[in-house]
């Protein structure tokens, strides 16, 4: 059941698997400010220019104190792949079972070509140190996106 959430809701509370064997949890980053993006599938076009957006501006969302995680369906293997290959700074995390994109509400369903399908809709929340939603960016355009959120975290 995929659920629709709304500014100053709890965030959904996720531990996933990472890239560079890593994991993550919303748990273990209380007291930050969490960046959490969602985006359909490594090494395309957009997700691409996403990543290398939001790595770009990692040392302004350090300095603002915020986590950037980017998430998507793909495998830890595909996420180490993906970084190497683009210099990608953010941690990526493996959703595989589509657990938090339904926790999220963007596995959805999609068309392209008359043909329907689930997929991942591109979207962002920016979760406070207390672990409530604090904005969200649905049906993102990649371009100046990361520009925008890193506004936002810098005004949290």
């Amino acid at each position: 059941m995929t659920t629709q959430l709304d500014v100053g809701a709890k965030a959904p509370t996720f531990a996933l698997p990472t890239d560079g064997d890593g994991n993550v949890s919303l748990k273990d980053l209380k007291g930050k400010k969490v960046v959490l993006y969602f985006y359909p599938k490594d090494d395309t076009p957009g997700c691409t220019k996403e990543a290398i957006s939001f790595s770009q501006h990692k040392a302004e969302f350090d300095r603002a104190g915020a986590v950037i995680i980017g998430a998507s369906p793909d495998s830890p293997a595909k996420h180490d792949k993906f970084k190497a290959k683009h210099d990608l700074t953010v941690t990526l995390a493996a959703d595989e079972n589509k657990e938090l994109c339904e926790a999220y509400g963007v596995w959805v369903e999609k068309s392209m070509y008359g043909r329907t399908y689930m997929g991942v809709e591109r979207s962002t929340f920016l979760i406070d140190p207390e672990g409530r939603i604090a904005a969200i960016w649905r049906k993102v355009k990649v371009k100046g996106h990361a520009e925008a959120v890193l506004q936002a975290v810098q005004e949290l």
